[in-house]
């Protein structure tokens, strides 16, 4: 297959998984009230794109997906300054989701292909966390005035608890989904040429 071909084949599969993603991210089993949901296994196609095509068009999707989610979702930041705004928009939207795109860089120690899915899927979640709970830490530790179990917590406490409870989920349903896709169909998970 020519190079062209293979690059124009990779391109249209990544925006069937942009789509798929996008879609998915619509059905939401549980919603945060400041943010943050866990749905229908939205990052699985994120993740397969890491694994299919590679870290590089992982990144890509990664960061398409956060665009088109700031256009259905987009919250203003409490603050409402300019740097709250691009702190939000970098840690929240485009660095967050642009972490899927690592799953593969992050399985490829492992010769267990299984295992590999798991550790990348989760090492990938682990990041997004990250990147939310700082940003629920600096811009949206206000909100933490609103819940009575948060009272005497330090504002970084108050993010992670806030956070973990709808990104654990979400990783656990979609490490779960991308096993169980390995091992029924490992060639979704297959290294694309």
């Amino acid at each position: 297959m020519s190079n062209k071909r293979t690059s124009t084949r990779t391109l249209v599969e990544c925006a069937l998984m942009i789509a798929v993603g996008t879609v998915l991210a619509q059905i939401k089993i549980f919603t945060m009230p400041y943010g943050g949901s866990v749905t229908l296994v939205s990052s699985l196609p994120f993740i397969l794109v890491s694994f299919r095509h590679g870290t590089k068009w992982g990144l890509f999707t990664g960061f398409v997906n956060s665009l088109l989610q700031m256009l259905t979702g987009f919250y203003m930041p409490p603050a409402g300054t300019l740097t709250a705004v691009v702190g939000m928009v970098l840690l929240d939207y485009i660095l967050a989701f642009m972490c899927l795109g690592l799953a593969y860089a992050f399985s490829r120690p492992f010769r267990n292909r299984t295992i590999g899915v798991a550790v990348g899927t989760s090492a990938a979640f682990f990041l997004r966390l990250v990147c939310s709970v700082i940003s629920g830490a600096l811009l949206w530790g206000s909100y933490q005035s609103y819940y009575a179990w948060a009272e005497g917590l330090s504002v970084w406490e108050y993010s992670i608890i806030y956070n973990a409870s709808y990104m654990l989920p979400e990783l656990l349903i979609t490490a779960v989904a991308a096993v169980a896709v390995c091992s029924v169909a490992p060639k979704f998970f297959a290294k694309q040429k």
